[in-house]
């Protein structure tokens, strides 16, 4: 066995968690979890879940400046939108990726759910801007190991764990190897 081949039989689809590599050299990407949750012929779209952003809900919506919500940075592409993962079932054009995880929806009707507490802060998740691969560039990057693919995704992952320890949880709850490179230094030359 390649002790530096992170790959696994999973293949990438909607509702699964791509797992950076240790070492992957992408400043976006580096120790970072992403939830996919779009992966068809026309490519991938999914949201990093453990990059803080310094922005507030209520700071990038003028009418919404009572909203405290943390805003992540989902990814690289286009920072300029906003974008959503909730556990609420019932918003219109909510797509659910995994068992009681939404992506998306009717804007002002999960406003107001959050505004009524139908919706805890808790269960919702912002995010600038989205990752997204063109088809068959996700693929060649797990071909070359960048990516390790988990089909462990929970509420309590996305929702409650702190984004410092994601990371490292996911490859530890993975276990065998996976869990090993959760210990692996952030700088190689330190081990």
């Amino acid at each position: 066995m390649d002790f530096f081949d992170y790959s696994n039989k999973l293949k990438p689809k909607a509702g699964r968690l791509l797992v950076s590599e240790p070492y992957l050299p992408d400043p976006n990407f580096e120790r970072t979890i992403i939830l996919l949750c779009e992966n068809n012929d026309e490519g991938t779209v999914g949201f990093i879940l453990n990059k803080p952003s310094l922005s507030k809900l209520g700071e990038l919506i003028q009418d919404l400046k009572q909203f405290e919500n943390p805003v992540d940075i989902g990814g690289p592409v286009q920072q300029d939108t906003l974008h959503y993962i909730h556990s609420c079932p019932n918003i219109d054009g909510a797509v659910e990726v995994v068992d009681g995880i939404y992506w998306g929806g009717e804007f002002d009707q999960l406003i107001s759910k959050l505004e009524t507490g139908q919706l805890q802060s808790s269960e919702i998740k912002f995010f600038l801007g989205y990752s997204g691969w063109s088809p068959g560039q996700l693929e060649e990057e797990l071909k070359l190991n960048s990516w390790i693919v988990s089909g462990q995704v929970s509420k309590e992952l996305i929702f409650e764990t702190e984004p410092e320890l994601m990371w490292k949880k996911t490859l530890q709850e993975m276990g065998g190897r996976f869990s090993m490179y959760s210990n692996y230094p952030v700088d190689p030359t330190m081990n």
